[in-house]
């Protein structure tokens, strides 16, 4: 299930960054009392009722400027409410309702997205202040008094955001589209994966609203199953990037991970494995996303032979060890080689990443692991397990509990990842392995 979003507009010096740091309980984004401060979508992760989400502070919203900068902003703030499943609007009550305001609420009625409005800065506890009233006039339903200074009215904020979520969480369980992200360097084929894919073997092919400069998504179904593409900006390196909509791609392209089931990991043959190409990479396996490696343009490796494949994949091993559970399929988008084969690796992946194992059949393969490899010890004092089980999938999380996490080495915990492996495949998908204390009398250990 991928995190439902929810995102923080409102026109410039409204209070967005301030309650966005109060809702996330971190100072993330910059607060300063100057218009325009906050110019990209700076993400966070939260939690409220039992619910998690995805936070979203924007830039301020000018409706009417010439601005460069503020018409760049403007388009940030749209890519966030296009994006999210609730949007909160935030108005600020020492001034009451601006013409800016107005506009910003018929641009949010016009995109039909559930909307909370937060009116900020009610710093004093007690009745509302009658000003707050003011703020029916924008057609949004019962305001929120909020103070982002204090952190009155942020649990009724949420409440009411909680909410929508509800049925954005439900919506999303029950769907079995496969989210695929597209992701990679400039230039490394990722366009034109996904035309070749919508263009030539379609079935039944639907354009989903997509965001100017943003992860553009296309649906596409096939015999192996429903899929959605979300093709994204290329990754450059930090010098190539300058004051402009490319500084703002790594961002766009971390919200497309978030959503995806699978990451397709788009890398330039001609080129072979570069460092950017590992920091793209990165970005899928931090994510703890299920993952291929994609090969492309390996119709323009000159003078290949038979070993080329393997050759080629040895060094992609190499240069990324922390990728060495993905795939790797070598394709040609241009020409459609090998692009067929895609299919079935995606699947496989997602279902990897979405798999469940029992606490008693991961005991049994616990069991056997520590029989074919003692536990290690450390000036005397031997690690001793005692139990492990799953908590949670996509990506495959499981928690060890021993005497003593520190006797836990890493040596001895990869050993333990592979022979889940070994066991259960969990190909393409990385796989979280917790260790946790445990008190030596609590049960007996694994032998």
């Amino acid at each position: 299930m991928s995190t439902p979003l929810i995102a923080i507009v409102g026109r410039p010096n409204v209070g967005k960054s301030h309650l966005f740091n109060r809702l996330v309980g971190k100072r993330i984004s910059i607060v300063e009392d100057t218009p325009g401060v906050t110019r990209d979508r700076i993400y966070a992760e939260s939690e409220w009722a039992g619910h998690r989400f995805s936070l979203v502070d924007t830039g301020g919203i000018e409706p009417h400027t010439s601005s460069e900068m503020l018409l760049f902003m403007r388009s940030q703030a749209a890519t966030a409410i296009e994006t999210a499943d609730v949007v909160v609007l935030v108005c600020d009550l020492t001034v009451g309702v601006t013409a800016a305001d107005k506009d910003v609420a018929d641009m949010l009625l016009r995109a039909q997205k559930p909307v909370v409005l937060a009116v900020n800065k009610c710093d004093k506890p007690g009745a509302p202040d009658p000003a707050l009233y003011e703020f029916y006039n924008l057609g949004l339903g019962d305001p929120v008094a909020v103070s982002a200074l204090q952190g009155y009215g942020t649990g009724d904020l949420l409440d009411r955001c909680c909410e929508y979520l509800e049925g954005a969480e439900d919506e999303d369980a029950e769907s079995d589209v496969i989210n695929v992200a597209v992701i990679g360097k400039p230039n490394a084929g990722k366009s034109s994966l996904v035309n070749r894919i919508l263009g030539e073997e379609r079935v039944i092919v639907s354009p989903v609203a997509g965001t100017t400069r943003d992860a553009i998504d296309s649906f596409f179904e096939c015999d192996e199953g429903k899929f959605n593409f979300i093709d994204t900006a290329g990754l450059r390196r930090k010098s190539k990037v300058e004051e402009n909509i490319e500084k703002y791609s790594v961002l766009r392209t971390r919200m497309a991970v978030e959503r995806a089931d699978v990451c397709l990991i788009m890398i330039d043959a001609s080129e072979g494995v570069t460092d950017q190409d590992s920091k793209v990479a990165g970005l899928a396996h931090d994510a703890g996303k299920a993952s291929v490696l994609v090969v492309n343009k390996w119709d323009a490796v000159p003078d290949k032979t038979t070993k080329t494949p393997a050759e080629f994949e040895r060094k992609l091993r190499v240069e990324l060890p922390f990728m060495d559970y993905a795939p790797v399929v070598f394709i040609s988008a241009l020409t459609g080689q090998r692009v067929g084969t895609l299919f079935s690796l995606i699947v496989a992946c997602a279902e990897n990443a979405a798999k469940r194992v029992t606490t008693g059949q991961l005991n049994q393969v616990l069991s056997e692991a520590v029989a074919r490899m003692q536990p290690p010890s450390v000036k005397g004092r031997r690690l001793r397990i005692y139990y492990m089980t799953q908590t949670g999938v996509k990506p495959p999380n499981f928690v060890a509990f021993c005497n003593d996490p520190e006797l836990f080495g890493f040596g001895y915990r990869r050993y333990i990842e592979n022979r889940l492996r070994e066991a259960y495949g969990f190909e393409g998908t990385p796989v979280r392995l917790v260790v946790k204390q445990r008190g030596e009398g609590a049960a007996p250990a694994v032998k």
